[in-house]
């Protein structure tokens, strides 16, 4: 599948406009002037979009600085939920930016299905060889992540998938973190520039549990269950007939009381799991690995 759509511009706050006086992060105005001057010598650009804060800042200043010679791509498989999805292309149209979904076949390949530490890799070579493919259709641009200098201190899998595809990152080019990104992205007036990180569903399984569609969709319906009932950060951990919710830490005391509990219990209950824990430790980036 791959659906196209030229989105009609919609005006996004302009810098400063949120109404907050806070001083950005040191560094983020040279880090910004860095970032448009790299884009600009890139030029015509392929942005993987994923509707988070680092890739939505990216495609952000891409298209102001070259405009209609930009196209965002999000990948769209079980593995990404369809709250995530409507997301992103709402947010690729308040920027103006044509954007594209393009269906990815992850679940295809045995390593990213076996699940064993190194699914990141896959998923990420899956999805820079989608992009690949639509690069020669977009006139060559050049293709364009959102990584970020933190990630390079973690064991991220799916930077060597990246750097083996040639995708560059203008973000860690020009030296912008994460708290640089988030106050520039609050200076554009971009609606999520305080969303919490959105890891992939497949996140949520134990490693060496095999990643399937079924457990992916009853993750989704989990997490889509309890977020209505008013928590904005939730993983729902997934061990079989079991689910394991993190709740973030600001939220856990509502959470925790009896009503809390058996509003969740009921919610994840309703999505397909027999059995509910809700983890008195609360979110924890990384929290399927205890």
């Amino acid at each position: 599948m791959s659906q196209y759509h030229k989105n009609e511009p919609f005006q996004v706050a302009a810098p400063g406009a949120s109404g907050s006086s806070r001083p950005l992060a040191a560094g983020a105005d040279a880090g910004l002037e860095h970032l448009e001057s790299l884009v600009t010598a890139i030029g015509p650009s392929v942005v993987a979009f994923s509707g988070g804060v680092d890739s939505t800042l990216l495609l952000k200043v891409v298209h102001d600085r070259l405009g209609d010679q930009v196209l965002a791509v999000t990948a769209v498989s079980p593995s990404l939920s369809a709250v995530e999805r409507d997301a992103a292309a709402s947010l690729a149209r308040a920027i103006g930016a044509e954007h594209r979904l393009v269906e990815t076949h992850e679940m295809d390949d045995p390593g990213y299905v076996a699940n064993d530490g190194r699914r990141c890799y896959h998923c990420k070579r899956e999805l820079f060889r989608a992009l690949r493919d639509i690069a020669p259709i977009a006139a060559g641009r050049a293709l364009l992540y959102g990584a970020i200098p933190e990630d390079f201190g973690e064991d991220r899998p799916g930077l060597r998938a990246a750097a083996e595809a040639g995708v560059r990152a203008p973000l860690v080019e020009a030296g912008l973190t994460k708290d640089m990104i988030r106050d520039l992205a609050r200076r554009f007036g971009l609606p999520n520039w305080d969303k919490p990180a959105m890891a992939c569903l497949a996140s949520r399984l134990p490693v060496n549990t095999p990643v399937t569609v079924e457990a992916l969709a009853r993750v989704d319906r989990a997490e889509a269950a309890v977020r209505t009932l008013g928590y904005r950060q939730v993983r729902v951990r997934h061990h079989g007939a079991r689910a394991r919710v993190e709740i973030d830490a600001a939220e856990l005391p509502r959470a925790l009381s009896p009503v809390g509990q058996d509003g969740i219990r009921a919610a994840v209950r309703a999505a397909g799991y027999e059995q509910v824990e809700i983890d008195p430790r609360g979110y924890r980036p990384g929290g399927q690995t205890d």
